[in-house]
Parts: C-alpha cells; sequence; structure tokens
C-alpha cells in the first residue's frame, strides 16, 4: 500500500513539473518581466488572442512564457516569417548542386522571357528581381494556385523594374523560386522542405499548407507557413550554429552564410523602409536572400538578423548577444486597425527590450 502511494505522489511531481515547463521557463540569471508586461500589454488592448515567447542564448532556452490561449503545442499561420524557412529549403538544393543562386529563371522557365526571364534565384528571394510584389487587383489571388497554377499567371506581368535594379518587398518573386525548386528537385515544395529541414531538424507542426481547406491550393512560398514556437526555435538553433543541429550539418555551412550575406548589391531602396523604421538606421545592406539583416558591424557583417510576418510572428538572432529569439502570435486585424497598432514593426521592440535586460544584469 505504502508503495502504491509512493508511486502515485511521484506521478503528481512528475506531472507538476511537465506543466510548469509547459507554462513557463525562467532563467535564474535574467529578470525577464520587461518583456512579460510588453507581450501581456498588447494581448489585453486586443491586438492578440495570445502569444508565446522562447529566447536561447549560448544555445540554451533562458526564457519561455505563454499569454492568453496560447500553449506550447499551438499552431500557428507565421506570414512572412515563413520567407526564412523557404529560402533554407532552397539552399538545401544548392547544397545538393540541384540549383544555383545565379541561375536565371528562363533556365527552368523558358516561358518566362524578357526582363523576368533573366532574373536569378538569388533575385528573386532578395526583392530585387523587379517582378511586381503581389498580383494586381482583379487577378487570380496567388495563395489559392498550385505553384504551376501561379506561374501561368506571372508570365504575361510587366516587370516594375530591371531585375537588379530596385528592392521592393514582397512576395509574388519567390512563387517563382518555389516551382523552380519543384522542377529541379521533381518534388512538390512541402516535400523539399520537409525532407531537407523539417525532419532532420524535427519540425513535425511545420508545413507549407493551404490557407484555405480546398485541395489542391498552394500556399504563397514566402506567406504560407504554419509553426510553432518550438519548432522555429529548432530551426534558429540550426542557422545560428552555422547549419548544425544536434551534430548533424543541415544546412553547409556557406549556404548560412550566403543567405545572411548582403543580396542588395546595389538596388535602390525606398526610404522609411523597414530596418530604418525599426532600427533607425540608414544602411544599403539592409536584405539577404528570405530574411532582413537588421544590424551590420563596421564590416558590414550582419549581426541582427530576422523575418518578421505581418501578423506579428518574429523570429530573431542577435549576434551580438549570442541570443536566437521567436515570439509567436497572430494579429486580430479588426482591432489592429482602428487602434493604428502595426504587429509588423511592433514585434521587433522585443530586441531591444531583451537586450536591455541582458546588459543590466552583466554590469
Amino acid at each position: 500500500m505504502k508503495k502504491g502511494i509512493f508511486n502515485l505522489l511521484i506521478c503528481f511531481f512528475v506531472l507538476g513539473c511537465m506543466q510548469k515547463k509547459t507554462e513557463k521557463i525562467e532563467s535564474e540569471r535574467y529578470d525577464f518581466f520587461p518583456v512579460e508586461k510588453k507581450i501581456q500589454s498588447w494581448v489585453d488592448q486586443g491586438y492578440y488572442p495570445g502569444a508565446s515567447i522562447l529566447i536561447a542564448q549560448d544555445g540554451k532556452i533562458v526564457y519561455e512564457d505563454y499569454f492568453g490561449d496560447y500553449s506550447m503545442d499551438e499552431v500557428v499561420y507565421i506570414a512572412s516569417a515563413g520567407k526564412w524557412l523557404a529560402t533554407a529549403a532552397i539552399a538545401a538544393l544548392v547544397d545538393q548542386g540541384k540549383l544555383s543562386w545565379n541561375d536565371k529563371v528562363n533556365k527552368w522557365l523558358p516561358a518566362i522571357n524578357g526582363e523576368k526571364g533573366t532574373a536569378t534565384i538569388r533575385q528573386l528571394l532578395s526583392h530585387t528581381s523587379g517582378y511586381p510584389d503581389y498580383q494586381p487587383q482583379g487577378r487570380p489571388r496567388d495563395d489559392y494556385q498550385t505553384l504551376p497554377e501561379a506561374v501561368k499567371n506571372i508570365i504575361d506581368l510587366p516587370s516594375d523594374t530591371p531585375p537588379g535594379t530596385e528592392f521592393h518587398y514582397g512576395g509574388l518573386a519567390m512563387q517563382v523560386a518555389g516551382r523552380i525548386a519543384e522542377i529541379a528537385s521533381g518534388k512538390e515544395f512541402e516535400e523539399i522542405f520537409q525532407e531537407n529541414i523539417a525532419v532532420p531538424l524535427g519540425m513535425t507542426n511545420t508545413h507549407f499548407v493551404p490557407v484555405d481547406s480546398a485541395e489542391g491550393h498552394n500556399p504563397m512560398i514566402g506567406e504560407g507557413a504554419r509553426s510553432t514556437l518550438h519548432d522555429y526555435a529548432q530551426f534558429l538553433e540550426m542557422f545560428s550554429n552555422d547549419g548544425m543541429y544536434q551534430e548533424k550539418q543541415v544546412l553547409s555551412r556557406a549556404s548560412v552564410l550566403e543567405i545572411q550575406s548582403n543580396q542588395i548589391r546595389g538596388a535602390k531602396i525606398k526610404q522609411d523602409g523597414y530596418v530604418e523604421r525599426v532600427r533607425n538606421l540608414d544602411h544599403k545592406g539592409i536584405y539577404g536572400l528570405g530574411m532582413w539583416r537588421e544590424e551590420l558591424n563596421d564590416e558590414g557583417d550582419a549581426v541582427l538578423i530576422s523575418s518578421p510576418g505581418w501578423a506579428g510572428a518574429y523570429p530573431w538572432i542577435d549576434k551580438r548577444n549570442n541570443i536566437y529569439g521567436f515570439f509567436l502570435t497572430h494579429v486580430i486585424p479588426q482591432t489592429a486597425r482602428r487602434k493604428g497598432f502595426s504587429s509588423f514593426y511592433s514585434s521587433p521592440e522585443l530586441v531591444e527590450v531583451v537586450r536591455d535586460i541582458v546588459h543590466y544584469n552583466n554590469q
């Protein structure tokens, strides 16, 4: 009888520990109350139904928390935070020799000719290809088509600018890059992503899936992923470790460096862009491949990289402090519009909050 009671007490203890871990992991070194306060204020104002955040330093989780109705297993549509994931899947094909960053569109898609055909995969993924940002009003929506269908509806669109001359942020060109990846590999994009990124990283709940329930529909490659807090954190762990994850080389170090290197290459940048607004910095190397280069060091290397989504999801790597973090949420658009709140420009505030905490405790 005593043995049975003892075993029962052990079970309650283990379950209690598991529940505590699910709800919150806090660092003994840092007090993350300012982060908690910031996120809770957003939820309290009705911008988000819930949210979660994970912060790791030196490869170890130092803070994890959940707000509103979010839990550890919450699967969330992450919008443009998926651009980083999509680019990594294409980078895996480059590692395998199936693609080159400098391949031109017309090598794989001869039907796309003229200036659009001379754009490279590098330019498609850095928003310097000259393609329109999105389909014009009245045209088929990009997120409700298969990639072959999307390409058919891109063929007759005129270029906005010659390839390599201007940076303008959008998603249409990534549809073309995704279709090229399918042709080069002989597989659908979701299969490419699963085989090369999701499975090696154990991202069991991350998928490029349709934004609606209809079969055969394909999301925009740069805006259609769904993920969870820990899934995306595992991707950040890999990327911050030069492509290595749990002693497996998921991406080559060369690909990781290429993705985060300056891909603007002289293209004109409009004023009042993302980096200028969120970091108050005016530098020309703002974008890599599928991700932002928010801050640079004196040598021009990126020391703060990210891939924010319009709905609030914000993954970042802060090399100055050897930190990576992921803020997972999805905005309530009606409330945000009514109150003039931009999740795209607000989520990056968390970087400075975390830095202040780290710097205060290291003094």
